[in-house]
């Protein structure tokens, strides 16, 4: 008797879409508050994206719409074409999907946790077997797969529930924070095993989170704030777009040296948190001017290339860290 065989998924790798998630104009509140508003973006097939936001910002609203788990209130969202609002049972085919909170039965081990979330896809026998050996293997788990899971790391744990949701092979990988609580080692392990899934499988991986220095990993990038999407693009398209280095002055009257930096030298400033922000081309210059015409006012003054950092202060006015609604 054959064994029975994964169940299909449409449309196929070979779609001629050029975008593997559409979102247009989606929205979403909890009673009166809004979580998200208006939001739009895509993300083309074979790239790592990434939903950046302080907390509040709306991301993980928005993974919990992609993953089927809410239904927007306005606007449509889809994945390989299929509306997750229309066909949520046929998305959750086309999707792995990483929680942010463990999602692993402690009590099992490696293999078993494994064993079943392949029957709830209608995986069995042999190919069944051969799925979970290929993971373990990939994710270096193959030595570990009869010990319980509650007695692994937490980079361990990551690792299996990356396999977790690869193993009905879905076109795309969709994770919530998932290097939430790991040391800076095993952070590093993970990336290197999602880019080697990009590389090697043309799996598309999409995640969200609050470190900017992952944020930096991405092929393409969205930043929320406040529900809404402030800026899309590629890293180095969006620090391009400040149009120079970045000048940070602490002064005990901010407003007051803006307005003499501004009178004087004839250029734009913003007070942000208590300190004066300027965006200039050759900033080392002009700071070097400010410090010696106001060096009483000045407590401290830094100059730097612009970061994800700069790039959510010039969009928002406000600083990354403060505290949005909650999402």
């Amino acid at each position: 008797m054959s064994e029975p065989r994964p169940p299909s998924i449409s449309p196929t790798v070979d779609s001629p879409l050029q975008s593997i998630v559409e979102a247009s104009n989606v929205s979403f509140r909890y009673g009166q508050q809004e979580a998200l508003q208006n939001v739009s973006f895509s993300v083309e097939r074979n790239q790592i994206c990434g939903l950046l936001g302080p907390n509040g910002g709306g991301k993980t609203t928005l993974f919990r719409i992609l993953c089927t788990l809410l239904v927007p209130d306005q606007g449509e969202a889809r994945v390989a074409g299929v509306d997750v609002k229309d066909n949520p049972r046929e998305v959750r085919r086309l999707i792995g999907v990483v929680f942010q909170s463990n999602s692993l039965d402690l009590e099992l081990t490696s293999e078993e946790n494994l064993f079943h979330q392949g029957r709830l896809y209608g995986l069995r026998g042999g190919g069944l077997k051969r799925r979970v050996e290929t993971l373990m293997a990939r994710f270096g788990l193959a030595s570990r797969k009869r010990d319980l899971v509650r007695t692994l790391s937490g980079g361990l744990r990551r690792r299996l529930e990356l396999a977790k949701g690869l193993l009905h092979s879905p076109q795309i990988l969709i994770l919530d924070e998932p290097t939430s609580g790991l040391d800076p080692g095993a952070r590093l392990d993970f990336w290197q095993h999602l880019k080697t899934l990009r590389a090697e499988e043309g799996i598309t991986i999409l995640f969200t989170t609050h470190l900017m220095e992952e944020a930096e990993r991405c092929d393409h990038l969205v930043i929320l704030s406040g529900g809404q999407v402030v800026a899309n693009g590629t890293p180095a398209a969006l620090k391009e777009k400040i149009g120079g280095d970045v000048i940070v002055i602490r002064t005990p009257d901010p407003e007051s040296l803006r307005g003499l930096i501004g009178e004087q030298f004839a250029c734009d400033s913003k007070v942000v948190d208590g300190t004066l922000r300027l965006e200039r081309p050759r900033g080392y210059e002009l700071a070097a001017k400010i410090m010696e015409s106001y060096p009483q006012q000045i407590e401290a003054i830094s100059v730097g290339k612009a970061t994800l950092e700069d790039v959510f202060v010039h969009e928002t006015g406000h600083r990354f860290a403060e505290k949005g609604q909650q999402e």
